[in-house]
């Protein structure tokens, strides 16, 4: 494969980083803006870039340190890196300066708005800068191979690494981990560290049916039930970040108790909470969620609510019988509703902002993992007339590339 001397001048929003070569350009991983690289190129396929990895650091950043993660490192062949830490190598502060760029530079090229140009800030969570962002993961898949050996796959493979250790998980799942085992028949070996009772592991066995296992996690005071399996958010503190985040976004002087407000792909119901804990018992709340089994949970958790109901549903099929069939009187009631709104990391899409922008609420909270899907459907909201007014960033995912924004959309 050819190697290629690169002066890497930029980040792009993936984790990789963007150098040009004879005009072209070529997107990089594990290097920092500002160095001088060897690097390895992959794949030409495309006729705009070529892909490339890191082989040997000519000019290091000032913002490069030693790899969190052994296995990551760049004086491993790059077919022998360990994927799921590719900010590993960059100090946490600088991490985060990354992390902001790809926000505002995704709400410029993508959303079609300078407004948040210069003022966004990725904010770190509780122990992270101390723990030099390890020790926070408390969900971790392991794969297993057809030999039985166990480990994360390799850096853009799926291919099984064998490692030492997994710096990024929670220590009881470091001290569960089977990574020096070689195990027969399961495909993959589930860790997970509950924040209201013990850490397990669990083999997924080829052609097993799961038998579901109910645990518990506990934002401040509250807690939830879930599935073992179920989604729930992966730091240790994401959880009480985001219901914290969500309910600050929300304007209460455009809060209405009684009008259709709405948490959109709700989960278990941790965000209706957010909204619930902060308006009260009266609330009238719908948490929309396509998995029956989370649906089921979150009713179970939001039953502190008189008003709040849970509906298994595919959001933008919901919302459009909604626009069908809604009523004058509900018209009114959607007018004035708050909506929460936590898409997957393809985010909402055109057809779910186009029929909210029918329904015309009030404000909508958005929390978004993946910038470029944000500033997309930022874009979709403009046409119906929203714009971004709030705006918080956190760093849920600390040596990965990965970030979460909190923004509040109002009508203007």
């Amino acid at each position: 494969m050819e190697l290629l001397e690169l002066e890497i001048t930029n980040v792009a929003h993936g984790g990789i980083f963007v150098a040009r070569h004879e005009g072209r350009v070529v997107f990089v991983s594990d290097a920092i803006d500002g160095e001088r690289v060897v690097a390895r190129v992959t794949d030409t396929s495309q006729k705009k870039f070529w892909r490339a990895e890191t082989v040997e650091v000519l000019t290091a950043s000032k913002h490069r340190k030693p790899h969190v993660w052994a296995e990551a490192d760049i004086s491993r062949d790059p077919d022998n890196r360990v994927g799921g830490a590719e900010f590993g190598h960059i100090e946490l502060a600088h991490q985060r300066a990354l992390k902001a760029f790809v926000i505002e530079d995704s709400l410029h090229r993508f959303g079609g708005t300078d407004a948040w140009a210069g003022k966004v800030a990725v904010q770190a969570l509780p122990g992270d800068d101390e723990s030099a962002g390890t020790g926070w993961r408390t969900r971790v898949r392991l794969h297993v191979d057809d030999e039985g050996r166990v480990g994360p796959y390799a850096s853009r493979s799926h291919r099984v690494i064998e490692v030492g250790s997994l710096p990024l998980a929670v220590a009881e799942l470091n001290e569960l981990a089977p990574l020096t085992q070689r195990i027969n028949g399961a495909f993959a070996i589930d860790l997970i560290a509950p924040s209201a009772d013990r850490a397990r592991v669990t083999a997924r066995m080829e052609g097993a049916r799961d038998k579901q296992v109910i645990i518990r996690e506990r934002v401040g005071e509250r807690e939830f039930r879930l599935a073992e399996d179920g989604f729930w958010q992966v730091h240790r503190h994401a959880a009480t970040t985001l219901t914290d985040a969500v309910s600050r976004a929300i304007d209460a002087d455009r809060f209405d108790v009684k009008a259709a407000n709405h948490d959109l792909y709700g989960g278990v119901g941790l965000l209706a909470a957010a909204m619930g804990d902060r308006f009260g018992s009266t609330t009238r709340m719908v948490s929309v969620e396509s998995n029956e089994s989370a649906t089921e949970f979150a009713a179970h958790n939001l039953a502190d609510w008189v008003g709040a109901r849970a509906i298994t549903a595919r959001v933008d099929h919901y919302l459009r019988d909604v626009v069908a069939n809604t009523s004058e009187r509900e018209a009114k009631a959607w007018s004035t509703s708050t909506v929460v709104l936590d898409p997957p990391r393809s985010g909402a899409g055109r057809d779910v902002v186009d029929a909210l922008g029918k329904l015309a609420p009030e404000q909508v909270i958005y929390v978004a993992c993946d910038p470029v899907a944000l500033a997309r459907d930022v874009k979709y909201f403009a046409a119906h007339g929203y714009s971004v007014e709030h705006l918080e960033a956190f760093d849920l995912f600390p040596n990965t590339h990965h970030v979460e924004t909190v923004v509040r959309l109002g009508k203007q």
